[in-house]
């Protein structure tokens, strides 16, 4: 390779992936000479990356100097760890490394409304798309969820909604005016952050540059530090000040209630479990500082029923039910599910959970299992570390197959009861991922399904 090679080029896109992808098609819009590079010597995609950017140079693995002399700004995939070696390098010869998120809020002209928190993010950011199409609305719906945010940048949309994880707002600079929020936070990704508190630093950054900020009243780290001097609006699962969202108790009814009035009973939501009323306070406060209808906001609260293997409802078999909640890798989404679940008279779950651990502390499960939690079914490799923390307040059984947990939780399971696939782990030790997961264990309960109704049939 010689140095005219590199004249001409001064961005690279690190990482050939899915985020990697969209940014290529971005700078190919306009007219951006760029470099691919990626730390691995064969990354799955770079085939397709190939055949897709005949233009585009690769560097793989391997970093000269003539790259990082040329190269002035790195857009980093969120996958790829800020301590990796070539990002400390680029530092060090200072190289600008930005996100796909910093290119998309600059380029965005349209309002945004910007997501993150542990948990319960890609329904809210799902409800609120939902909301602003009921209302008419072009809608952008993406970022950690669905389309990677740069492909959703288009003239004719009237508002972003998009979801954000850690990963990507690690290196967000500015979010240009954007509504956000950080729902809730607990523990989650200490395989990669240092400590809580630095992950609950790379979420923080949702506040730089925003005009408003919605939080979460039952959790005070989901406020703006005081350098963010911003507005705020919250919500929270009790009695609101006048321009908040919250709950009341009226004539034994429990009700949404927004700016002073009440907007929907709580039975009325179509959203399953007590934690997705908090979803809907969240939704319904983010579409309120949009400006969104609220007859429209409303209706879709009445309809939306959740996505999939979030606290989805697969079957109702002799009066148990079955609850997919494969998506909830991190402790503080299943002490919500279990929460949401939960009776007040008698412990009613059977807990399906286990997996690839994310070093999340386990023992913030103890409560909430010894309240309501009755039989604990434990997988894969984080199984036996599980036992050893809940073993002495619920029985626990480690098994070697989902379909082995869903036939053994059938055989407990009395009427009233839920059976609930909520793992607080990962899924890459037994699964292809969460979505893999939790079609297994839906098949499963089909199964036994099937076999019950065609029992009650003959």
């Amino acid at each position: 390779m010689v140095r005219t090679e590199w004249d001409s080029i001064s961005f690279a896109i690190l990482g050939i992936g899915a985020t990697g992808f969209s940014v290529a098609k971005f700078f190919e819009r306009q007219n951006i000479p760029f470099v691919f590079a990626d730390t691995r010597s064969n990354p799955p995609l770079l085939e397709e990356a190939r055949q897709e950017y005949p233009k585009a140079r690769f560097v793989l693995e391997r970093f000269d100097g003539y790259f990082f002399e040329s190269i002035e700004t790195m857009v980093v995939s969120p996958g790829i760890h800020p301590d990796a070696p070539i990002l400390k390098v680029a530092r060090e010869k200072g190289i600008k490394l930005i996100g796909d998120v910093s290119i998309f809020f600059e380029h965005a002209r349209a309002p945004i409304i910007a997501i993150t928190g542990s948990n319960g993010k890609s329904t809210v950011t799902s409800l609120i798309g939902e909301m602003a199409k009921r209302s008419g609305k072009k809608v952008g719906i993406g970022g950690n969820l669905g389309p990677p945010m740069l492909d959703l940048l288009d003239q004719k949309t009237e508002i972003y909604v998009i979801e954000l994880s850690s990963f990507q707002l690690e290196l967000a600079e500015d979010c240009q005016g954007a509504v956000s929020a950080i729902l809730n936070l607990s523990p989650d990704h200490l395989d990669r952050y240092e400590s809580f508190e630095h992950y609950h630093l790379a979420k923080q950054r949702i506040f730089i540059g925003a005009v408003k900020a919605v939080v979460n009243r039952q959790d005070f780290k989901t406020y703006p530090s005081s350098k963010h001097n911003i507005a705020v609006t919250s919500f929270g699962v009790d009695l609101p000040e006048a321009d908040d969202f919250g709950l009341c108790d009226q004539l034994d009814e429990l009700w949404l209630v927004g700016s002073g009035k009440r907007l929907l009973r709580a039975q009325d939501l179509a959203l399953m479990g007590k934690h997705n009323v908090q979803n809907a306070l969240a939704a319904l406060a983010l579409g309120s500082c949009v400006g969104l209808p609220e007859d429209s906001m409303i209706e879709t609260l009445r309809e939306f029923r959740g996505l999939p293997h979030r606290c989805e409802r697969v079957a109702c078999i002799n009066e148990v039910l079955y609850i997919d909640d494969s998506k909830a890798t991190n402790v503080g989404a299943v002490c919500a599910a279990i929460s949401g679940f939960s009776m007040i008279s008698r412990r009613n779950i059977i807990l399906i959970a286990g997996g690839q651990s994310k070093h999340d502390d386990f023992g913030a499960l103890r409560d909430p299992v010894r309240k309501s939690v009755k039989y604990c079914l434990l997988l894969g490799q984080a199984s036996y570390e599980l036992s050893q923390i809940l073993g002495d307040v619920v029985p626990v059984q480690c098994m070697n197959t989902i379909e082995e947990c869903v036939a053994s939780a059938h055989a407990e399971a009395k009427p009233d009861d839920v059976v609930l696939l909520s793992p607080a782990c990962a899924s890459f030790d037994m699964f292809l991922d969460f979505a893999d997961r939790g079609a297994q264990f839906q098949r499963a309960v089909r199964d036994i399904h099937n076999q019950y109704s065609s029992r009650e049939a003959s």
